[in-house]
């Protein structure tokens, strides 16, 4: 009876939370994090940009497969979203496909379609190889590679 109630008390300290003040003043030696998060730029709109890009690399690599030394190395969404009208657009996607020998009209359709929906974000623009000196997506991926 005695080892029961023994065990009792022991099990009940193990699942308790420490009472024991680390550095900090917190329980258990863990510093208290504050749950407020600000927030800079809309979930939701970076979610869709996002599935966007990974549709694009996917409709990429099937347009191009077996010649993926011909693909471009990246479709700047915000660059098609500052042009004025869809035929603009239209070209420049175009342009950027031309060493595609797979068809490419359903892809851009599809492509522009999936941008009516989506806003210009200046904050997030991804540096590109358009001549300003920075870095596509693939190159910033081989600059930070671990060597």
């Amino acid at each position: 009876m005695a080892a029961q109630r023994l065990g009792k008390r022991v099990l009940s300290k193990l699942q308790a939370p420490s009472r024991a003040r680390g550095p900090g003043g917190s329980p258990g030696g863990l510093q208290k994090r504050h749950a407020r998060v600000t927030v800079k730029y809309d979930r939701r709109e970076l979610q869709r940009r996002l599935d966007v890009e990974k549709w694009i690399d996917g409709r990429l690599e099937e347009l191009y497969r077996g010649r993926e030394a011909d693909m471009p190395d990246e479709v700047n969404i915000d660059e098609l979203l500052e042009l004025e009208s869809e035929e603009e657009r239209s070209r420049k996607i175009q342009g950027l496909l031309k060493s595609c020998t797979n068809p490419t009209e359903d892809f851009v359709q599809e492509l522009l379609a999936k941008l009516r929906g989506l806003h210009k974000q200046p904050g997030l623009r991804q540096p590109s190889p358009s001549g300003d000196g920075s870095l596509s997506p693939r190159q910033d991926r081989a600059r930070t590679a671990p060597r």
